[in-house]
């Protein structure tokens, strides 16, 4: 059985966290810490306008000494996201995230968000899909 993208937000739920691209550094990054994220969503009225991810603020305000507190989230962000759509396969995905060296990937359809995928979510698609795998072939096999 293919796996699509769907599939993993079924599994996952389609919660999104997201921050204001006018929120300070600090204000995401506590709320990726309360949350135990590894990114968050940027909106920009209620819209995709980014994602800021752990690498961002290390690369951007810690290298950069930048204050975290006096630091836009805009200023930081991602701007070029890598989006996916419901119907794409996880093996899309997997391919998505190795080739451009990310870790999420924000779901849209119709232009609207609705989910993120992270590299553990593909990661686990790809493992379901393999076992289901194995199960028709050990099945195909003995019949």
């Amino acid at each position: 059985m293919r796996k699509t993208v769907a599939h993993l937000l079924d599994g996952k739920g389609t919660d999104v966290w997201a921050v204001d691209v006018d929120a300070t550094v600090y204000e995401a990054l506590q709320m990726m810490a309360e949350k135990n994220l590894g990114a968050l969503i940027v909106l920009k009225n209620g819209e995709l306008a980014g994602i800021m991810s752990e690498r961002d603020y290390a690369r951007k305000v810690i290298l950069l000494d930048r204050i975290s507190r006096e630091t836009r989230v805009a200023e930081i962000m991602t701007a070029d996201v890598i989006t996916v759509s419901p119907l794409q396969s996880v093996n899309d995905c997997m391919e998505l995230m190795t080739e451009h060296r990310i870790r999420h990937l924000p779901v849209v359809e119709d232009g609207k968000l609705t989910g993120v995928v992270s590299i553990g979510d593909v990661v686990k698609g790809v493992i379901a899909q393999q076992e289901a795998l194995i199960i028709q072939l050990e099945q195909y096999i003995t019949s």
